[in-house]
């Protein structure tokens, strides 16, 4: 048997990956996290699968669920929002099954920025206005950030950021990013992007908390800020350029 961690994408259920709605057909046991994973996911299950929401359960119970269905022979699929990489608390899970000598694979899911910048049709990194992306958060109560990786840091950088779990503190945000970006900078905040419910907010560092303020938000939002989102008047890309070879071009000669 194997535990399959599964990236289930950003909240729409057909933002899956095929391998990851495969595993989740095949596998007796699905182990998801309730206050994330579309219940339209669950549909995938198999007929008389275990489902089991794990959003009450702690590590403990959650590798005690995966040790039984290990004992029986029986793949998990285990359901995460988003992609894995990130902010998903499958490192933990990992090192227990791992220790335990439980076979795992790991399935990558459609990350809450894609959709997000998906939402807005819009690319966050363009030529000669930005050229990184900047994934980052707040302290909070699961766990506080390292010293160096503070908002004031990233923005040195002028990078597009996208701040997760942190519309609880969009004042502290708006404040601590302004001095480096400017109030006239441009900011979005994205609620459950993906989901029916989604909801785009368009601003600047100036007026995005009163804008936010005003249609309450509590979670499962992402704020974007960053030149790349008001940007219009930017250089075409060399990629397509007509003067540009590349390797896979083969205009060698003319």
């Amino acid at each position: 048997m194997t535990v399959h961690f599964i990236g289930a994408g950003p909240g729409a259920p057909d933002l899956i990956t095929l391998r990851g709605r495969d595993l989740i057909a095949a596998s007796p046991v699905c182990l998801y996290a309730g206050s994330l994973i579309p219940q339209a996911l669950l549909a995938h299950c198999p007929s008389g699968a275990r489902i089991v929401d794990t959003a009450p359960l702690s590590l403990d119970e959650i590798i005690a669920e995966c040790r039984a269905a290990h004992q029986a022979g029986l793949d998990v699929a285990r359901l995460h929002s988003g992609d894995l990489s990130v902010w998903s608390a499958m490192g933990e899970q990992l090192r227990r099954l791992k220790d335990e000598g439980i076979p795992v694979s790991v399935t990558p899911g459609v990350p809450a920025f894609a959709a997000a910048a998906a939402a807005l049709q819009a690319e966050l990194t363009l030529p000669e206005v930005g050229q990184s992306l900047v994934l980052t958060r707040t302290s909070g109560r699961a766990s506080a950030m390292p010293e160096n990786e503070t908002l004031a840091n990233f923005a040195r950088t002028g990078a597009t950021l996208a701040v997760h779990l942190s519309i609880h503190v969009l004042d502290t945000v708006v404040a601590e990013l302004t001095p480096f970006y400017g109030p006239d900078c441009p900011a979005v905040v994205v609620y459950r992007a993906s989901w029916p419910e989604q909801r785009v907010i368009r601003g600047t560092l100036a007026t995005i908390a009163a804008l936010v303020a005003a249609e309450p938000i509590e979670r499962t939002a992402l704020i974007l800020v960053g030149p790349v989102l008001g940007a219009a008047d930017f250089r075409d890309s060399a990629l397509y350029s007509v003067d540009y070879q590349r390797r896979f071009r083969g205009r060698e000669g003319e």
